[in-house]
């Protein structure tokens, strides 16, 4: 079975709709006050991920290959560079996002969780087993629980919108903008608004399941990218709008905060339990896509054949490897440390993507037998350098400010090049 653009859309949507957009204001309001600054951070991130589903959408109607990152940097650059990105999907990419979306979970239901990580695993556990069934399956959960996700985002913007705001609300304009906006704050700020805009790169890791992926994949990177990006906005000045600065700054669970505002105590619990189920809708995207990289993977080393996919083409044991990474993380990381770790290997990996669109286009003014009709980037390279540009200012930002965290990922890539020499050993 071969899923439609509609499935594609919701695979990116709900990927990219998760913990993220629920959670990482309160800790923007830490450092930064001025709504537009607050504003200016979600337009310049749902901007940025436009500007990676442009460029993925080109390399991916190239090379027409499953396996995302993996699969582009391995013919754009190198084995070695592409079997590293593909590490880092395999190893934190999908499973570290998939562990905070669990927590998320936790911290939005509104019945009290006495054992909230063990519950978290069991959750994953279940997905797990209804991605293992068949395609069909997978499609249908997928864009039923994707379709009330965006029904019910809008339900909150809509009220939030028409609502009056709170007398003492987190919306505030003054000058301090442009301090704010050249500040380390910033974009140490636009790593945690980057990570929840992270997924709009999903669509790439199943190009070949697509009916038509020359038509389909750009459709559905850059047609679920703008539904979120126009979402988010939204949300967080609804959130800002119904909340004082004081509740909201350094709280993890900010739209239940301003949900109690804005709808009372048991307006509030409704929502909460809402948003722990729609959470479930991400989770279970990124359950679905993950496996896909190590299946890839698998299907190039024979190191790690015991992970490729089956005859039914569903990668079970590739399943299972990723839902026992990320109840291992689970475990042992907290929130914040986990979303600078990933952030930062994810920013690395979509950086190259996007500078091997140069290279193609380069290649391919040399090479008449280049693929044709391949999807062509707007406004080529205005994208591609905001797109470098950001990415490089939040990786430089995020070593200076979260060093432990970055040489952590960094470690792991150490990790990924034994394990890459190994597999070239067996290979031989």
């Amino acid at each position: 079975m071969k899923i439609t653009v509609f499935t594609g859309i919701s695979i990116v949507v709900a990927n990219m709709i998760g913990t993220g957009a629920f959670t990482s204001l309160g800790f923007q309001l830490e450092s930064l006050s001025n709504t537009v600054t607050i504003l200016s951070l979600w337009l310049l991130g749902g901007i940025v991920a436009l500007a990676g589903a442009f460029s993925y959408a080109e390399v991916g109607t190239q090379i027409k290959k499953s396996g995302g990152e993996f699969t582009f940097l391995s013919r754009i650059y190198h084995p070695m560079i592409g079997y590293l990105s593909g590490w880092i999907s395999q190893t934190v990419g999908f499973a570290a996002p998939i562990a905070l979306s669990v927590i998320a979970f936790t911290q939005y239901f509104p019945i009290h969780i006495g054992y909230p990580r063990i519950t978290g695993i069991a959750l994953i556990a279940i997905i797990t087993l209804i991605h293992c069934y068949n395609l069909k399956m997978s499609s249908t959960f997928q864009n039923i629980s994707t379709l009330l996700k965006i029904l019910f985002i809008l339900l909150v913007v809509s009220l939030g919108l028409v609502l009056p705001a709170e007398k003492e609300n987190a919306v505030h304009f003054d000058t301090s903008y442009w301090k704010e906006i050249g500040s380390a704050a910033f974009a140490v700020s636009l790593i945690y608004v980057s990570y929840s805009y992270s997924g709009w790169n999903a669509a790439a890791y199943i190009t070949e399941e697509f009916r038509n992926p020359r038509k389909a994949l750009p459709v559905a990177l850059i047609g679920g990218t703008f539904i979120v990006a126009v979402l988010y906005t939204l949300l967080q000045f609804v959130f800002l709008k119904h909340a004082s600065y004081v509740d909201l700054a350094g709280k993890l669970n900010v739209g239940t905060i301003s949900m109690t505002h804005m709808l009372g105590s048991r307006g509030a619990n409704v929502f909460s339990a809402a948003i722990s189920l729609l959470l479930i809708s991400g989770i279970s995207a990124m359950v679905w896509v993950g496996p896909r990289v190590t299946a890839s993977i698998a299907g190039e080393y024979s190191f790690w054949r015991y992970f490729r996919a089956d005859a039914d083409g569903i990668p079970k044991r590739a399943l299972w490897l990723q839902f026992l990474l990320s109840a291992i993380l689970l475990l042992t990381g907290t929130f914040e440390q986990i979303m600078i770790y990933c952030g930062v290997l994810l920013n690395i990996s979509t950086l190259l993507v996007v500078i091997g669109v140069f290279i193609l286009r380069s290649k391919k003014r040399q090479d008449a037998a280049s693929p044709a009709h391949s999807f062509r980037s707007p406004f080529f390279p205005f994208f591609q350098i905001l797109f470098i540009a950001v990415s490089l200012w939040m990786i430089a930002f995020a070593f200076i400010n979260n060093t432990k965290e970055c040489l952590l990922g960094f470690s792991n890539l150490l990790l990924g090049l034994l394990t890459f020499f190994l597999c070239r050993k067996k290979q031989k």
